[in-house]
């Protein structure tokens, strides 16, 4: 879809929000998590010239960087169901002047359809943190199938045991409550904090060799810039909890002071959850 093209109000917009505060927090989050990304898509063997599919690209934070690498020789096929969040791409595309990059709002979960031109065109396709909140996980590969070419890749990053592995240390009731309301609320709307632990099957039965699969762990200090990632989900997410009736009044009071207090405390940390990674290498 050229960049000019008018894109029309979505009408199920992501379960963490379209709004200006979670853009920002998309910013950072990426940013954070960058040199991850940029070490996956070397593994998988992005590089100029090529086609690739950057699906639930959200702002376009990674279609940016993306685009960067393929050059002009190349595209980026962003997708994605915010008509908000693809207006924001627009922008930045504009102004950096990558013309390169095709803006698509659709379903993910339909690409094969939403796609359907670009059947065996496409060189590799990418996905961070899209597959944990689908209903239909298993539509994507199936798509996919059809859109990779043979020898192509696909290069995930998602989540597998959130809810055990993300841990205030000391440990904290209040903390571990959240964590549950979370995965409770992905859960309600058909996503799933495991699915990285279904995906390597999913894309074996879809004609896809399996090629890598890795993790990285990371975890963040009162002190360190990696704070930030959980402190910016919590405000933009725990407020959400109480208003769809995951957590209450009282269970969000809890937990803002145990915050604080570990925010405060030099001897705290929180166990970060696990990102894996996958390459699978279309047949």
């Amino acid at each position: 879809m050229p960049q000019s093209q008018a894109i029309q109000p979505e009408s199920s917009p992501y379960v963490l929000g379209t709004g200006q505060d979670e853009s920002v927090r998309l910013g950072l989050q990426h940013r954070l998590w960058s040199a991850a990304a940029h070490a996956l898509w070397e593994r998988a063997g992005v590089k100029p010239g090529q086609t690739v599919l950057d699906l639930g690209c959200g702002p376009g934070h990674a279609s940016l960087d993306l685009s960067q690498i393929v050059g002009p020789a190349g595209r980026v096929v962003a997708v994605d169901e915010s008509a908000s969040f693809l207006k924001q791409l627009h922008d930045q595309a504009v102004a950096r002047k990558a013309h390169h990059i095709e803006r698509v709002l659709g379903d993910v979960q339909d690409i094969g359809t939403v796609l359907s031109e670009e059947a065996g065109q496409i060189d590799l396709a990418y996905a961070r943190w899209v597959f944990c909140f689908l209903s239909r996980p298993e539509d994507v590969v199936k798509g996919l199938a059809r859109l990779i070419k043979p020898g192509g890749k696909v290069a995930v990053q998602d989540y597998f045991n959130y809810e055990r592995s993300l841990t205030l240390a000391p440990r904290c009731e209040a903390f571990s409550r959240v964590i549950s309301a979370v995965g409770a609320s992905w859960r309600s709307r058909g996503g799933d904090t495991d699915v990285m632990g279904k995906l390597p099957g999913m894309f074996l039965k879809h004609g896809f060799e399996v090629t890598s699969i890795e993790v990285v762990q990371r975890l963040a200090r009162p002190d360190s810039t990696m704070w930030s990632w959980p402190n910016s989900f919590w405000q933009n997410y725990v407020p959400r909890l109480v208003e769809n009736g995951f957590l209450t009044r009282d269970d969000e009071a809890a937990f803002h002071a145990a915050w604080i207090r570990a925010a405060n405390d030099p001897g705290s940390f929180v166990l970060l959850p696990p990102v894996f990674e996958l390459i699978a290498t279309r047949r």
